[in-house]
């Protein structure tokens, strides 16, 4: 209801500045009552508007007018009277169809700025640059700061604006464990971005067709030709299916794991006992697990064990063992 108050104002305002100011006559009054109405009209047009939309066709204009100045000039170089005469008889008509075209160039183009980080990571590809998208497990997993110290990490790292909202919709989350993930994935954001060597670009383009985080991922790096970098190994299923490449930190890490082959062996500290009967576990200075047969009644004990089979799997490494006896102290 105010914006009618405001727009009767307006209305009501210029008539009377016309008649009080400048001409006491209702020619004068007739005058300003038009141009107040045109105010209101044109505020009316503007209200459905994007203002960025306005600015880029006020832009679009300006450079429209700038062109028809610039060929003025060159028209006036050349020399010859009777061109410029005939080119000056048509100057309203070309100052006002190149501003309103570069008005329509510049309103039609601009959503297409949306599009232009893609393109610009593109071009990026194609000169060599190796692109990596963060998702939200890898950023709060941590490790990727380490690798990326070690100078094993190359390219550019990506994060999507999208991922960047969901940590801070965890850091804000009533839940505490939630929190406190979120806000330990902000502080490793912070510092991958103080990290020269390997640069880190916040990526304002969502994919609004797809609803969960982990879809939107995949889906941009298949269009950017990017790889994924993440600690989710449901992750890995949904990039295979879109052929895109996943780093998966935990596979990097168990690749990393010190060899152990069967037959070796070494000595453990038999921490509990296993799902089987007999079975003991230990765990290796790495935190491998290693089931070790007969290792039951050694609970509590370290005990020379003889390497028998490894299970490598992308969710990690187990190895299984057999007691060859105590360690004497």
């Amino acid at each position: 209801m105010s914006i009618w108050f405001f727009r009767a104002f307006v209305i009501l305002a210029c008539p009377a500045i016309v008649y009080f100011q400048i001409t006491r006559s209702v020619k004068g009054a007739a005058l300003g009552l038009a141009v107040g109405a045109l105010i209101v009209i044109f505020e009316m047009l503007i209200a459905g508007i994007n203002l960025l939309t306005m600015i880029s066709g006020i832009l679009g204009a300006s450079v429209g007018i700038i062109v028809a100045k610039l060929l003025d000039y060159t028209v006036f170089q050349i020399g010859n009277e009777a061109l410029y005469s005939a080119w000056d008889k048509y100057a309203v008509l070309r100052y006002f169809a190149l501003g309103i075209l570069g008005m329509i160039i510049a309103v039609r183009k601009f959503p297409e700025f949306d599009d232009l980080d893609k393109d610009i990571l593109k071009m990026g590809k194609r000169r060599g640059a190796d692109m990596k998208l963060l998702d939200t497990s890898a950023i709060i997993d941590g490790r990727v700061i380490d690798i990326s110290e070690t100078k094993f990490l190359s390219g550019t790292l990506v994060v999507p604006r999208f991922v960047l909202n969901e940590l801070h919709r965890l850091a804000d989350s009533q839940d505490s464990l939630k929190r406190a993930r979120g806000r330990r994935g902000l502080d490793i954001l912070a510092r991958l971005q103080e990290n020269p060597d390997v640069p880190v670009k916040i990526l304002d383009k969502d994919v609004a067709d797809i609803p969960d985080v982990d879809g939107k991922i995949v889906r941009l790096a298949r269009d950017m030709g990017a790889k994924v970098i993440t600690t989710d190994f449901n992750m890995n299923k949904m990039a295979a299916l879109e052929s895109v490449v996943c780093l998966n930190v935990n596979d990097l890490g168990t690749a990393l794991k010190p060899v152990v082959l069967p037959g070796e062996s070494m000595s453990l500290f038999v921490m509990k006992e296993g799902k089987e009967r007999e079975q003991g576990i230990a765990y290796l200075d790495d935190g491998t697990m290693v089931v070790i047969e007969d290792g039951r009644k050694h609970i509590g004990k370290r005990v020379e064990v003889g390497v028998t089979s490894i299970l490598q799997t992308s969710a990690g490494r187990m190895i299984f063992a057999k007691s060859r006896g105590e360690k004497a102290a």
